[in-house]
């Protein structure tokens, strides 16, 4: 029997996990609406998370496009369109790999420490301690937070694309000899606005969803250091998992209305 109850209660508690989730959205939206959004701590979470970032995100970025361009050149040059690598890789950084990759690094870095902070302020009652001063634990703590990864995340979406098609130049042209007119031909004929677009959106989307699963595992953090370090673990966990999955959907639906195409 225990066999048989497992799927439905690991459905049940997913449905639950869900719940406080879109609870959490709800307070986010009212926080939003408020007004009161605390610049300063809103700036020092902008260094914390975009510019303290930057370096984890560029080197993310840097060689993945070089190693991505080195595995497209092997296998173009036994078809004889290795000129073509340029197009590929722009599209890929673009629209997948810049995107994803720096999701998951941003994750790995900023989620954890969200969790961490709050968790840590939920178990020695200093969240208490806001709520008896009437303050709201969701505007003080998760609204800031939220407004400096939707201005950063998209940013370091684009330094990651930015730098892995330099890396791409530098591996393909200095490194395999291709030419650098045919490399930029094709890199600007595939690419176009809305493989720009698709990058933007998915920076927003993965940015909430980072802000959303790391803040709330240190909202309902308990048992001490051991469930602030159990929360920081499922916040990277959950954060990355749902990016991956998320990315699978916004990827066929951002194709329906960015297709892939020739710029004209």
């Amino acid at each position: 029997m225990e066999i048989i109850r497992l799927p439905g209660r690991a459905f049940l508690e997913f449905l639950a996990y869900l719940g406080e989730l879109t609870a959490l959205l709800a307070d986010l939206w009212a926080a939003v609406r408020s007004g009161v959004w605390r610049m300063r701590l809103v700036a020092q979470q902008l260094v914390a998370v975009g510019y303290g970032s930057q370096v984890v995100v560029i080197v993310t970025g840097a060689f993945t496009g070089a190693v991505f361009t080195a595995q497209t050149y092997f296998k173009f040059k036994d078809f004889g369109v290795e000129s073509g690598v340029g197009g590929i890789v722009s599209v890929a950084m673009c629209r997948e790999l810049g995107p994803v990759l720096a999701g998951l690094m941003v994750t790995g870095r900023v989620g954890a420490s969200m969790a961490a902070e709050i968790g840590t302020m939920k178990v020695t009652e200093q969240i208490d301690a806001l709520r008896a001063m009437a303050v709201h634990p969701v505007d003080y703590l998760v609204l800031p937070r939220f407004i400096a990864m939707m201005i950063s995340m998209p940013l370091l979406v684009a330094e990651s694309i930015t730098f892995g098609l330099g890396a791409s130049y530098l591996v393909a042209v200095n490194g395999f000899g291709i030419p650098q007119r045919w490399y930029w031909n094709h890199v600007l004929e595939h690419t176009n606005e809305e493989e720009l677009y698709c990058s933007t959106i998915k920076g927003f989307v993965f940015g909430i969803l980072i802000t959303i699963i790391s803040c709330h595992q240190g909202l309902v953090a308990e048992e001490g250091a051991v469930g602030v370090g159990k929360g920081t673990t499922r916040a990277v966990v959950y954060s990355s998992l749902a990016l991956l999955i998320c990315n699978f959907f916004l990827s066929i639906l951002l194709n329906n209305f960015f297709p892939m195409g020739t710029q004209m």
